[in-house]
């Protein structure tokens, strides 16, 4: 009874200052707790989860105790106790009890449970990665990285996670295969070496899962974990496609790799709590590389728990890869932007699934889609009044008329709400059921000219805003027998690439101005991955088709990919640190396409090149990452600085680093001078102050003795100096430190604008490059 004992020892205080307010509702809260004071209590008291346990068992004794109360004294429920990446638990708490929890000691913050969402043959080669060539043929490439995936699980007898010829499970991984519904400990070998299910959040939220539906184990019954899992770390597996389209080699970016899969997303989404756990067990198991294909809103990070909970992750030397979010092209809508995330936009690679669409009066036009072979006839065009009743433009449920719409191909408007990854597939079975022979998908205006391919049950195309604009035109010319045929051109390589997508979330963050966000973008757009046997290509329980590889669209894809080329990092140098794989991939980002043209953003049907706050640093070059020359090198202790100079307080503080920190009194701490690989410059239009200073370290990784000469591209209106400029090393791992000064010139318009230019110290061998974006701002624009 000592647990009892000292629980109700540090509860006693609590009961006078108890609330008597009543309130029968419960929710899920994180609770997050000082890490010194939990350490020092398991020492007395052995594993966390058992005095968490004891504070929920004090809790329901003191309520029962008091006289007059009539809230539901039912007992708190304790979800999970957080340990490695995050110090805490999470628990179903009524207001009363979270009323207690504050005056616990230890206790730092309690945030409430929240629910998010879930944000390949060609893309290696596009990489320049090669199977047992090059980078992927290296002697280090076949050590034992781990790399753990965050998503729906994982469909484990795919032949993308098959074991064939693979060594032992590294000795140093202390993870496990949890079992659970269709779900055994032999479904793990020696490539998948775990698997876990985190569902108590979701279940607390959402109800029991439905087995007939779902999977209450590490089982994917979505298909988007087994995708990303094998962009990844799939196996090599040749003659891999969809409906024999992008048919080649199939491979994960460091397809050796070891991979543990942490199922926390659900057909209702992915809860918080969830999430946690699935981080806290990834880091105490031995991963090396987190993926997060995952988000939810834009916050402090003081309150966002997953920014927390990574930072505990990196502190134990974890590489945290996150999607920046599906929701561009709007501004300051990316996602997971903590300095400490590598935080990934989504581009295209050269490969395009090709149709033409014919009209009737003469015009063609490009497209995409994933039908092949015999082209439709030309058939009647219906669209909006005359294919059905008020929604049939977007041809949403129930909208379309059979008597309007049979035989002819429907135009449907691609929804702006809809996730990218969900796809339009159930705009083609309401066309289907309707009886319309096929189907035109339209892009918006923010949709710009990227085109996404769903794997449709007819025969359909998609086209870019300024084809959609003609076809309307078209389609209200008068013309009263509209028509178009469609022409499917199969899979075509060579196009100009990449190109940022609409979709892809853009910066500047609204939680953190001082770093530029995304960081790198990377191959997210008609992705080829592996897909569970049980699931069709479409989702739709109306589809019949079964196949091994389905083609999926997002920065959920984007991220994976990143995933896998950092594992390739780790595995070339075991002893840099999660900063210095980061910097490495955004100094060696390339920014022109491979027809040697700026990287574009076809956001917005902008033909404009893409910048900074859509692509970061540019898109990601896994040969030259390998050996970038210099790094960025930033520690633990550093970010908590980083944190004092965005002035948070220290109780703020301390819940991120999830211990007591005071910020050092003695020097002046500037957002600027975090050893950042990119420069973000934000001038107050309120302050007069037209001059900013950053300070920088980079450390030699290169030839032994280099010389670096710094080279500037300055943005419109502002005039860079560096101190110094000229960089000599005279040993490896030897760090030198510069400083940049920026000043506006004149007067600014009045607005918030951006400008943007680069930075690079160049030698004979190596180019490291940093973007600098300039943003004048009213300070209150930001959290």
């Amino acid at each position: 009874m000592v647990y009892r004992r000292i629980s109700l020892l540090l509860l006693v205080l609590m009961v006078a200052a108890t609330s008597t307010t009543s309130s029968a509702d419960k929710q899920t809260y994180i609770v997050h707790m000082d890490k010194a004071k939990i350490t020092a209590l398991d020492s007395m008291l052995g594993e966390s989860r058992k005095w968490y346990e004891q504070v929920m068992d004090s809790i329901t004794e003191l309520s029962t105790q008091e006289e007059g109360d009539e809230e539901d004294n039912s007992p708190p429920q304790l979800l999970y106790s957080y340990e490695t990446a995050i110090t805490g638990f999470a628990a179903k708490l009524s207001t009363k009890q979270l009323e207690s929890l504050k005056k616990l000691e230890g206790f730092l913050s309690a945030v409430p449970d929240e629910i998010m969402i879930l944000h390949t043959t060609h893309s290696p080669q596009f990489l320049g990665l090669h199977p047992w060539r090059g980078l992927l043929f290296a002697p280090h490439f076949f050590n034992d990285v781990i790399i753990g995936v965050i998503d729906s699980g994982i469909w484990p007898e795919h032949v993308s996670f098959h074991d064939l010829g693979m060594p032992p499970v590294p000795s140093r991984w202390k993870g496990g295969c949890e079992e659970g519904t269709n779900f055994t400990s032999s479904n793990c070998n020696r490539k998948l070496i775990g698997a876990r299910a985190f569902f108590a959040g979701y279940e607390s939220r959402r109800g029991y899962i439905n087995e007939t539906r779902d999977f209450r184990s590490p089982r994917d019954s979505q298909g988007h974990g087994t995708h990303t899992t094998s962009i990844a770390a799939g196996n090599v597996e040749p003659g891999a496609s969809l409906f024999g389209m992008g048919k080649g080699f199939a491979s994960g970016m460091m397809y050796t790799s070891r991979i543990a899969a942490y199922k926390a997303c659900y057909a209702g989404g992915c809860v918080t709590s969830d999430v946690l756990a699935a981080i806290d067990k990834a880091v105490s198991d031995g991963v090396d590389i987190l993926s997060l294909s995952l988000g939810g809103s834009s916050s402090p990070y003081y309150v966002d728990p997953v920014a927390i909970a990574s930072l505990g992750a990196v502190q134990e030397g974890v590489f945290i890869a996150a999607s920046a979010g599906n929701t561009g092209p709007a501004a300051s809508s990316v996602l997971n932007s903590a300095p400490w995330m590598m935080t990934v936009a989504a581009s295209s690679t050269d490969r395009s699934f090709s149709a033409i669409v014919k009209l009737g009066n003469g015009e063609t036009f490009h497209g995409a889609s994933l039908n092949s072979g015999r082209p439709t006839q030309q058939l009647l065009l219906v669209y909006g009044k005359t294919a059905g009743e008020e929604g049939a433009e977007l041809c949403n449920d129930g909208t379309l008329s059979p008597e309007l719409v049979k035989g002819k191909i429907v135009v449907c408007d691609r929804d702006n709400e809809s996730p990218v990854e969900n796809g339009n597939s159930e705009k083609g079975e309401e066309v289907k059921i309707a009886g319309g022979a096929g189907m035109l998908l339209l892009n918006t205006d923010d949709q710009g000219e990227e085109l996404l391919v769903d794997p449709h049950i007819l025969p359909a195309a998609s086209v870019g805003a300024s084809a959609a604009r003609s076809i309307r035109k078209y389609l209200t010319s008068g013309d009263g027998s509209p028509t178009a045929a469609i022409v499917f051109k199969g899979t075509v390589y060579g196009n100009p690439a990449p190109a940022v997508a609409a979709f892809s979330s853009r910066g500047p963050s609204l939680s953190d101005p001082y770093v530029i966000k995304p960081d790198v973008t990377a191959p997210g757009v008609n992705i080829l991955g592996a897909w569970p046997p049980t699931l069709s290509p479409s989702r739709l329980d109306s589809d019949g088709r079964r196949v091994k590889f389905n083609v999926l669209s997002g920065t959920s894809m984007s991220c994976p990919h990143v995933a896998g080329i950092a594992a390739l990092l780790k595995s070339a140098h075991k002893d840099w640190s999660p900063a210095a794989i980061k910097s490495a991939l955004m100094t060696t980002a390339y920014t022109q396409n491979n027809k040697g043209y700026p990287i574009s953003d076809v956001g917005f049907n902008s033909s404009d090149s893409a910048t900074p706050f859509s692509y970061g640093s540019g898109h990601v070059n896994p040969m030259r990452a390998a050996n970038p020359g210099l790094i960025y090198d930033i520690g633990h202790d550093d970010y908590l600085n980083y944190l004092c100079s965005l002035n948070y307080s220290s109780d703020q503080i301390s819940r991120v680093s999830r211990q007591s920190f005071n910020c050092p009194n003695d020097t002046f701490l500037d957002p600027g001078d975090l050893n950042y690989p990119s420069f973000s410059v934000v001038f107050d239009l309120d302050s007069e102050n037209n001059s900013i200073t950053h300070r920088r370290t980079v450390t030699n990784v290169g030839f032994p003795c280099s010389t670096y000469v710094v080279r500037v591209q300055e943005p419109e209106g502002v005039t860079v100096e560096v101190e110094p400029n000229i960089l000599k090393f005279r040993h490896f791992n030897q760090k030198l430190s510069y400083r940049v000064s920026f000043f506006a010139n004149g007067e600014t318009s009045g607005s918030a604008h951006a400008a943007f230019g680069s930075l690079s110290w160049a030698s004979w061998k190596y180019t490291v490059r940093s973007p600098i974006a300039v943003t004048w701002q009213q300070s209150q624009d930001y959290f």
